[in-house]
């Protein structure tokens, strides 16, 4: 029961992340750069999970001073590097290659889970991690002209590691004891303070004191891409392997792609298609495994 509760959580997870680029263009429509995208989205979802902490138990607002890294990690070299990389990988190439690039985070996962955590890697699992990351490269549009660049590339990986990292640094924050909540509170206030220093406060304050619909927007940012996924998949990974969590949360491109075809009319191409069934097929795969161990 623990692990179905964690797989529907993690999917769960993977498919509110997909909604990202939909809140993205929406506040990119009424003058919102990136990098206040990045203040408000990390901003509010603090202050929801410090919310959260305040109802479900104060107390867990407490971390100890020799365990900050796991934090720092979380919060400042994924959350708020992840974000600022994809970002820039879009702005210097095709947004199917940045996406592309991006997936190939769960392969950086399943190896430093290996490495790392002692997780096992078996056939199933690397044959899923390549399935999702064939489906994401159709979803995204691979085979469509792409136009390259160094630079491109090269923070086109660095969002996939930054993306990667997040699993990372949660495990050991989770093998230290705390929860779900307290991880994604000072992530989130982590990457918000440093966007903030980086980029500063007066447009993202601007957008979202101008009126109550940007106000609305702003906060369904905040909690629908950022508050709500992190919530869901950080306690995914209380009951499930880091590698596997990392693959299931592939979804997110499929989703996107829906969105894409729903709200902004994009048509859905036969690659992106197989690329979907590709990503269903790799979580399909990962869960077959569990249960015939369960069997065993």
């Amino acid at each position: 029961m623990m692990k179905n509760r964690c797989t529907a959580a993690v999917l769960s997870a993977g498919c509110l992340w997909g909604f990202m680029g939909l809140f993205r263009r929406l506040l990119e429509a009424q003058g919102a750069s990136s990098a206040a995208t990045i203040v408000l989205r990390c901003g509010l979802a603090a202050l929801c999970f410090a919310v959260t902490l305040a109802f479900t138990g104060p107390g867990q607002f407490k971390i100890r001073l020799r365990d900050l890294w796991c934090f720092i990690g979380t919060g400042l070299f994924s959350l708020l590097f992840f974000t600022y990389c994809y970002f820039e990988a879009m702005a210097r190439m095709s947004l199917s290659a940045a996406a592309i690039l991006l997936y190939t985070a769960p392969a950086i996962v399943t190896l430093l889970s290996a490495l790392l955590f002692h997780e096992r890697l078996t056939g199933s699992k690397l044959a899923a991690v390549c399935l999702a990351f064939a489906g994401c490269a159709l979803v995204s549009g691979l085979g469509v002209e792409m136009e390259l660049t160094l630079s491109g590339v090269l923070f086109g990986l660095g969002s996939g590691v930054g993306y990667a990292l997040y699993s990372i640094f949660a495990r050991f924050a989770l093998g230290r004891g705390y929860s779900s909540n307290t991880i994604n509170f000072y992530s989130c206030l982590l990457a918000a303070l440093g966007a903030a220093l980086i980029w500063g406060v007066r447009a993202p304050a601007q957008l979202l004191f101008s009126s109550w619909e940007n106000a609305l927007l702003c906060l369904g940012t905040g909690v629908v891409s950022c508050y709500l996924p992190y919530l869901l998949y950080t306690y995914g990974l209380t009951g499930l392997e880091t590698g596997r969590a990392s693959v299931m949360a592939s979804v997110e491109p499929v989703v996107a792609t829906l969105v894409g075809i729903v709200f902004f009319r994009e048509s859905l191409t036969p690659a992106a298609a197989l690329g979907a069934a590709l990503v269903l097929s790799a979580v399909v795969l990962l869960n077959v495994q569990v249960r015939r161990r369960k069997v065993n």
